[in-house]
């Protein structure tokens, strides 16, 4: 047994002779209190230095040293980091938000590295083991959308235009790009018999979150189909879709009028 002192802020361990002390902010808190319950002390040590306890852990772009995550060799602060932070510290699998952000760090809109993490919170849209997320998109009963009826959603089918083409203002409720969001937003897309499709989204290709529909929707130039979720039968009036937008002028009406129908919002992507 290694002498010790631990209280709600703090562990002390003295090995071979050396004091080691971590805070309870320290993403390895968790962990070495585990190791010193079942008396792994050859563990121990490498937990107090927080760099060397997630190496194995982490992808080649992202390091953690001292409670700070690096990104490529630049400090990185959101909102994702505090939660791969808090997983760590929680003894809680970290891995999917460590591969999630490499590739939001990846994506060149600053809005959406900024946002897309926070809305995937808010509306429980999963992450894959590789990083990606699970969304919803509504759709007809033929799976095509709803607004030109020319893009195939059958299951396993991957959609994508050219991002540049995508509207990346998180003002414009309607506007181009390819649509997702959360189940509530997304069945009102799927009424009168139509499917609710779940998709896979890169967080790389996710262009922008719009502000309509409480922020429950997404924009993105690329997804995959992976799966059938249900057939929705219930009749739904005055529904306005987005799926795609050829580019003519949406009027303000327009806008308040789809924003009023809808609630949640999802976006996929996957790789070929």
């Amino acid at each position: 047994m290694v002498p010790y002192i631990l209280t709600d802020n703090s562990l002390t361990v003295v090995l071979d002779g050396k004091p080691f002390s971590m805070s309870s902010a320290s993403p390895s808190f968790h962990l070495a209190k585990q190791a010193l319950a079942e008396e792994r002390w050859n563990d121990l040590e490498g937990l107090f230095d927080v760099g060397q306890a997630i190496e194995t852990y982490v992808d080649g772009n992202i390091e953690v040293k001292h409670n700070t995550l690096f990104y490529r060799g630049d400090e990185v602060n959101n909102h994702v980091v505090d939660r791969i932070l808090e997983f760590m510290q929680k003894g809680l699998p970290f891995k999917p938000l460590i591969r999630f952000l490499d590739k939001l760090m990846a994506n060149p809109s600053r809005r959406a590295v900024d946002e897309l993490y926070r809305f995937l919170e808010h509306k429980n849209m999963p992450l894959t083991p590789d990083g990606n997320f699970l969304a919803y998109k509504g759709v007809k009963h033929d799976f095509t959308d709803h607004y030109s009826g020319q893009f195939d959603n059958s299951v396993g089918r991957v959609l994508e235009m050219t991002r540049n083409t995508v509207c990346d203002d998180a003002n414009m409720g309607c506007s181009y790009g390819f649509h997702a969001g959360s189940y509530e937003y997304a069945k009102g897309y799927a009424h009168n018999g139509g499917n609710l499709m779940i998709v896979e989204i890169d967080p790389t290709d996710v262009v922008s979150v719009p502000h309509d529909c409480d922020c429950q929707k997404l924009r993105t130039c690329k997804y995959k189909v992976v799966s059938h979720h249900e057939t929705i039968d219930t009749p739904l009036a005055d529904v306005l879709v987005d799926d795609w937008y050829d580019g003519d002028e949406v009027s303000d009406d327009w806008n308040d009028g789809y924003a009023t129908g809808y609630d949640e919002g999802k976006s996929d992507y996957s790789n070929n």
